[in-house]
């Protein structure tokens, strides 16, 4: 099987189980789009998905290679929506603000008000997602589901900025009913917090997305199971 046929068989799998998931979920918060995370993808792997007009939104984490990649004609003729998915350094927020439509991973007040400050510069509406930490790991951003939901209604106040939601990292190697229930509780706090036309809760990732869908994840984050499986010896 050639490389474009794998990486769309991989599509597919994931969109049937993303379907399926879908189907099951006792609490249905909105409809699921798959986000794409493209950030160690290669660029020909990337292409042939785009030129299947199945892929609306895709992620990144690192400013300076998204911005060589998405700038490039080749893919800028794809409207997708772009999401940064990574830790955000300040220093970084202009040219983050300038080429994403979504900011995902906002832990801080201070990150917060320095995207307050650059959208209301250039006049545009930034659209955010708070960064929840599901985890002990101290290397892992985000914020404990209750500092995030004080953050959340922070930012709500700074002109130029749409927050939409909760972005959640769950632990690795977790039992599925424990998955579901860190889940849920993000599902549960974002149904309270959010009410606005757009809203997005952005929960698991290519070993975990079937669980944060069937609790409420309308924009689950598939990376490997996408681009890397089946791909490695090719």
């Amino acid at each position: 099987m050639h490389r474009a046929e794998i990486l769309q068989t991989n599509l597919t799998r994931v969109e049937q189980t993303i379907a399926q998931a879908y189907a099951q979920a006792r609490v249905k918060t909105g409809p699921v789009s798959l986000m794409a995370v493209t950030k160690y993808a290669q660029d020909e792997d990337v292409l042939t998905l785009l030129a299947t007009g199945r892929i609306r939104h895709v992620g990144e984490s690192r400013v300076q290679q998204a911005w060589a990649r998405w700038t490039n004609p080749v893919f800028a003729k794809y409207p997708v929506v772009k999401h940064f998915i990574g830790h955000l350094q300040k220093n970084k927020a202009a040219r983050a603000v300038e080429l994403f439509d979504f900011i995902d991973s906002v832990d801080s007040l201070p990150l917060g008000e320095v995207l307050s400050t650059l959208a209301v510069k250039k006049g545009k509406c930034v659209r955010v997602l708070v960064q929840v930490k599901l985890t002990d790991k101290e290397s892992q951003s985000g914020l404990p589901l209750a500092q995030a939901r004080q953050l959340a209604a922070q930012l709500k106040k700074l002109p130029g900025l749409q927050v939409c939601g909760y972005m959640a990292i769950a632990p690795q190697a977790q039992q599925p009913q424990v998955l579901r229930g860190l889940f849920a509780g993000v599902r549960e706090a974002f149904l309270q917090d959010f009410t606005g036309a757009e809203r997005w809760l952005s929960l698991g990732m290519s070993e975990d997305y079937a669980q944060a869908v069937l609790e409420g994840s309308t924009l689950p984050r598939i990376g490997s199971a996408i681009f890397a499986k089946n791909l490695e010896d090719l």
